[in-house]
Order: C-alpha cells, then sequence, then structure tokens
C-alpha cells in the first residue's frame, strides 16, 4: 500500500485531487494535511471522510515541529503539495503571509521529505502544484511553455516563482525526486467565494452588483477543476522526474465575455428575462499590477501523458452554475463563516 501525503487538501483544487485520489485508489493510503485557514473547507470532503483509506491531519506547513511529527508517523511514498495562498488581493494587502506559507511552508516541506527519503530516493516523489502567473503578463500573442522565462507581478505570484525555484534547488542539489505543474485558472465545485465566477454567481442570484476590474478586458485561460485534478493524476504516476508540465484548458475569455455569459445560463436557471443580470455588471477600480493576459500552451503534457481538458467552457461553466445554485447551504456556510465549525463538530468532539 502506498501512503501519499496531501497538503491543502480541504482547500479547492485540493479536495478534487483529495476525492480522486481516495476514491480511485483503494490500496493508497491518503493523507490529506491542512491548517484550515479560510479557504479550507472540510465540508467539502463530507461524501469521502470516513473512507477506510483517508486520514485528515489539521497542521501548518510552516511548522517545523508539526511536519516532523507526521512525518515520523507516516512513511510516505509520494507528496502532492497544493497547500498555498492563492488570492492575488490578499496578497497586494497581506505579503507576509504569502512569503510564509507558499516560501517557508514549501522549503519546510523539502527539508522533511529529504530527511526522510535520504536512505532511499528511489520510488519517491515530491509534486509540486504551482501557477501560470509566475510566467508574468502575455500580450496579445503568444502562450506560455514550459520554457517561457519568469516574470512574476504580484506578491502572490513572486511567492509560487521562488516555491518553484526552490523545489528545482532541492532536485539538482540534493537529488530528491520532483515534479512541477503549472495551471491556468480554474473554476468549478467548491471554490471559496471571493473568486470571480463563484462570487458572480452569488450576487447574481441575490442581485447583488456583479464587481469587474478596470474594463474587464483582462484575458484568463480557464480550466475545470476536475480536469486539473485527473492532470494532476497523470504526472504524479507517469510524469518524469525533474520535469515541468504545463496544465490549460486552451480556454481564453475576457473578463467581461465571461461574465455575460454567466449572466445569459444564470437568467436562464433563475427563469429571469434575458439581460436582467447584466444590469448588476459594476465596474470597479482596477487591481494594482493587473496582469493583461496568461495563456498555457499545454502540448507537452498531452503528447507525454495523454492528458486533454474535457469539458468546453460553456459546459463547464453551466455544471458549475447548476452546483451552486444546488448546493446553496454551502455557500451560505462559506460566506457566513459557519464552515468553521465543522471541523470541530466532526474531529474534535468524537
Amino acid at each position: 500500500m502506498k501512503t501519499l501525503l496531501i497538503t491543502g487538501g480541504a482547500g479547492f483544487i485540493g479536495s478534487h485531487v483529495v476525492r480522486l485520489f481516495v476514491n480511485k485508489y483503494p490500496d493508497y493510503n491518503i493523507i490529506n494535511l491542512d491548517c484550515l485557514t479560510y479557504a479550507g473547507n472540510m465540508e467539502n470532503l463530507r461524501d469521502i471522510e470516513n473512507a477506510p483509506n483517508y486520514t485528515f491531519v489539521k497542521a501548518d506547513i510552516t511548522d517545523v515541529n508539526a511536519i516532523n511529527e507526521v512525518f515520523s508517523k507516516y512513511s510516505f511514498d509520494g507528496i502532492i503539495h497544493l497547500a498555498a495562498e492563492s488570492h492575488v488581493d490578499r496578497s497586494i494587502a497581506d505579503p507576509l503571509a504569502f512569503i510564509q506559507t507558499n516560501i517557508v511552508g514549501t522549503v519546510t516541506l523539502l527539508n522533511a521529505a529529504r530527511a526522510a527519503w535520504k536512505d532511499k530516493m528511489e520510488g519517491k516523489l515530491f509534486y509540486h502544484i504551482s501557477t501560470d502567473e509566475v510566467y508574468g503578463s502575455l500580450g496579445s500573442s503568444g502562450l506560455f511553455t514550459e520554457e517561457t522565462a519568469y516574470d512574476p507581478r504580484s506578491p502572490y505570484s513572486s511567492s509560487k516563482a521562488s516555491s518553484d525555484h526552490l523545489v528545482r534547488a532541492y532536485y539538482h542539489t540534493y537529488k530528491l525526486p520532483v515534479v512541477i505543474s503549472n495551471c491556468s485558472n480554474n473554476y468549478g465545485p467548491n471554490q471559496f467565494p471571493e473568486k470571480l465566477i463563484p462570487l458572480s454567481i452569488h450576487n447574481i442570484k441575490n442581485s447583488k452588483p456583479i464587481p469587474v476590474y478596470g474594463k474587464g478586458e483582462n484575458i484568463r485561460d480557464w480550466l475545470f477543476v476536475v480536469d486539473h485534478a485527473r492532470a494532476i493524476d497523470q504526472v504524479f504516476h507517469h510524469g518524469t522526474i525533474g520535469e515541468t508540465y504545463n496544465i490549460g484548458g486552451h480556454n481564453e475569455w475576457t473578463n467581461i465575455d465571461l461574465i455575460y455569459l454567466l449572466c445569459k445560463i444564470m437568467d436562464q436557471k433563475l427563469s429571469r428575462p434575458e439581460g436582467t443580470s447584466r444590469k448588476l455588471i459594476t465596474f470597479v477600480k482596477d487591481r494594482a499590477g493587473h496582469d493583461l493576459r496568461y495563456a498555457i500552451d499545454s502540448t507537452k503534457i498531452q503528447r507525454e501523458l495523454g492528458w486533454k481538458p474535457s469539458l468546453q467552457f460553456e459546459e463547464g461553466l453551466e455544471k458549475t452554475v447548476d452546483w451552486y445554485l444546488e448546493n446553496e447551504a454551502w455557500l451560505n456556510n462559506v460566506i457566513t463563516g459557519e464552515y468553521e465549525k465543522y471541523y470541530t463538530t466532526q474531529y474534535v468532539k468524537r
């Protein structure tokens, strides 16, 4: 039985990865480590929390003693490192928190893995999940490839770029077996509602203003979160040690066109006259240092590992809207902070 550590597994992307691995690999022992900050939500994993091959550990990746204790208790064959501060606006307001989690936390894990595997690196893997934002901003043409030079523009992307460099340094200096993937914007169920799509769904449903930065001209490449989890599965099991894989949806949308499509879908789902939701669009002051365009060339992962996105954006967005409308209690719990009580109820008071 393989034992895998997945960090940040109660978060948006992490919970989908945990679910996939727990269900697809019943002979794997999955340890989900999360410190349950605002973005970590145990309700995301209700459906698998009692699975025999799943264990949750509440710990902070920056806490050296806590991480060493976890590595002493379990003999990990692999680590899938997703735990990170990820919201650009928060990084602008509080850069130090991003330095601590994304850089110090990653090094803490690298050191623990190196110590645990020092006698036998064969068959082990440290898989670091990163972002396309480390590459900076594109103009109207071109795509990010695995060879694109790093040019981060925000405290968030800079902290992720730093963690990428450190992971590679441990590969070259200490021969730690690593892989890295850099992914485009994710969307789908269970995303914390400060992000564009769930925030807009919630505001449209409640007839509140939909905030759009600047003129809404910024372009992002969107990927359905379940497809990202599938890609992570492929990279973990079949990726080449020392390599980087870019994961993207080949699915570029300006923010304003995305909001227009979302408004149309929401009007249909809520049986409102078409155009009703568009009236809620409110342009706000642009984000400081707002990158114009991100777009991923995922040729490498498609060619080498046979992965490709399964959904077109329109279909994925409709599935996402349906999920949020059908899971109103989940969304309300997040917005009111009630979700924070779930860990205490389920784990502390058992």
